[in-house]
């Protein structure tokens, strides 16, 4: 969460700068302090305190402090480890899962409620006109895509993915007002990505990015579900982006398909029956 507004710090007007600077020094501080006195501390008005908590994509001031007291209280209790060349399995084991495991929980606790609303409200219109949502990915970031579009199309959306990059603009330039687009990439660098989104936008689709915050891929969709990371820290582990992204799919997928109701679960019925006939009876 710290991580997340210190990035976002150059993104932020002055006096929001001079809130999320208060909160960097002294997180506990700001936890318990009135709004009051938050803004005094700051020398900004009592409304800028609030719009700097919506602008990192909480609901206001009450929200961002109940993130704030979990992260500060209870900390993450998993720390990024180095793989080294000399490790025996056991120690491979418990570094790689550590690792994945303080990526998630480093999320949970900086995740942006108002932005997977948004994510999902747009991806239910799109169920609602039957449209289509298309998932934008390259290298492992492909991957995540794959992944996406089958979970999607299982919740009864029209979905497809793609991860060439000459599909990709092809796609894009194909989409209309009430499809979405979903653009996912580690850095938020990578080009086809980025003009992928314009195109998409300029069509109309919503695009929704799942990306490094204050990436230009970021900046360039309408709605922006931030996945940041310490990725490089060893090179003999595991991507923790892609597992991240998976994750974050996976919320987004619950959170759609909750709000669809009964027919995923009549979907999911009729699904497991005709697999039934795959699989050797025991």
């Amino acid at each position: 969460m710290l991580e997340r507004i210190a990035a976002s710090l150059p993104s932020l007007a002055p006096a929001e700068q001079r809130v999320a600077q208060l909160v960097l020094d002294d997180p506990a501080a700001f936890a318990r302090l009135p709004v009051r006195t938050l803004a005094e501390l700051a020398r900004v008005s009592k409304p800028t305190v609030v719009r700097f908590c919506r602008s990192m994509g909480y609901d206001g001031l009450a929200d961002l402090k109940l993130k704030l007291v979990g992260s500060v209280s209870e900390g993450v209790p998993f720390v990024h480890r180095s793989v080294d060349v000399d490790d025996k399995a056991g120690d491979v084991l418990v570094k790689v899962v550590d690792n994945s495991v303080a990526a998630f929980l480093e999320y949970r606790n900086a995740a942006a409620p108002k932005a997977l609303e948004a994510a999902a409200q747009a991806i239910l219109q799109t169920w609602r006109q039957h449209q289509r949502i298309v998932f934008f990915g390259a290298g492992n970031s492909g991957m995540v895509a794959d992944d996406a579009q089958h979970k999607f199309f299982r919740l009864g959306l029209t979905s497809m993915s793609c991860s060439d990059g000459h599909v990709q603009l092809m796609n894009a330039a194909l989409l209309r007002r009430g499809d979405c687009a979903v653009v996912i990439s580690n850095s938020g660098l990578t080009r086809d990505l980025i003009a992928a989104a314009e195109l998409a936008r300029q069509a109309g689709a919503t695009t929704i990015a799942i990306t490094a915050s204050n990436s230009p891929l970021a900046k360039a969709c309408a709605i922006h579900l931030a996945a940041d990371h310490p990725e490089g820290y060893d090179l003999y582990s595991p991507m923790v982006s892609r597992l991240l992204h998976l994750l974050i799919i996976d919320v987004l997928a619950t959170c759609v398909a909750l709000q669809i109701g009964p027919s995923v679960q009549q979907n999911s019925k009729i699904i497991k029956q005709l697999l039934r006939s795959k699989r050797y009876e025991q």
